[in-house]
């Protein structure tokens, strides 16, 4: 059976407490630092295309539409769309917000930049990465611009596994015990979400490991050519363990 025919547990982990763990994880600093390299990099103007896919809340999403940049956003999680739904019909912003499972996107669109951000494209196996990122690279113009990011690459995470920790984030306890597997290179994650009220809600999820090498052989089997790969977006260059990475691929001119 292929694995696109299976449902991906990841699809249900943002369903609960997490969804608003996610908000509070993310710096506004650091959302506007990204917005700013996207802008950067692809060159944006006013008007040009974005598909932010796994968009989440909106992040990238509504601030770039706020600089007229006219996008379309895509997430699995009803209510992360309709909250950018509700934000951008307030603001009056040229937003597209989608609820679809992101391996079925399809468009008559083509986009000046496809952007995967928070660690998304470590969600799928070899077999589902080579058919988002095909689907990516056909949606994309003629040297148009694709960046993902990830905190889980074969590169970070030699360095930085943990197979225990916790953290409180706002009034919610999380404890992650988290396993290393082989074939395919993957960590799989259970994730304990206490509340003060100590009800407990518990998550399963799994990353998979690609090192950079991997990445860039499936980027060139669909037609991506990785152009630049930066720890801190726009200002410095990727190097061994650092806690995250922002790769710049571009679609290949035919």
């Amino acid at each position: 059976m292929s694995s696109t025919m299976v449902e991906n547990i990841n699809n249900n982990f943002f369903d609960g407490h997490y969804k608003d763990i996610w908000r509070a994880l993310i710096p506004e600093a650091l959302t506007k630092a990204e917005v700013d390299f996207l802008v950067k990099e692809a060159g944006l103007q006013r008007g040009d295309k974005l598909l932010d896919l796994m968009c989440g809340y909106g992040r990238h999403a509504l601030s770039l539409a706020r600089m007229g940049i006219d996008i379309t956003a895509v997430d699995n999680l009803a209510d992360y769309i309709n909250e950018i739904k509700e934000n951008a019909l307030r603001e009056g912003l040229p937003v597209t917000a989608l609820q679809q499972d992101v391996m079925e996107f399809q468009s008559d669109e083509t986009y000046d930049l496809i952007i995967c951000m928070g660690n998304s494209m470590s969600f799928f196996n070899k077999e589902d990465s080579i058919k988002l990122f095909s689907n990516i690279c056909s949606h994309l113009k003629i040297s148009g611009k694709a960046i993902f990011n990830s905190w889980v690459i074969a590169e970070i995470v030699y360095k930085q596994f943990k197979d225990n920790s916790w953290t409180t984030i706002g009034d919610i306890k999380c404890l992650y015990n988290s396993k290393y597997l082989f074939s395919p290179a993957r960590i799989e994650t259970e994730s304990i979400f206490i509340a003060p009220d100590s009800t407990t809600e518990i998550k399963q999820a799994v990353d998979y490991i690609y090192s950079l090498n991997e990445t860039e052989a499936m980027f060139n089997e669909v037609g991506l050519e990785v152009k630049e790969i930066w720890s801190i977006p726009g200002k410095k260059k990727f190097t061994l363990g650092e806690p995250r990475v922002y790769i710049v691929a571009e679609r290949a001119s035919i």
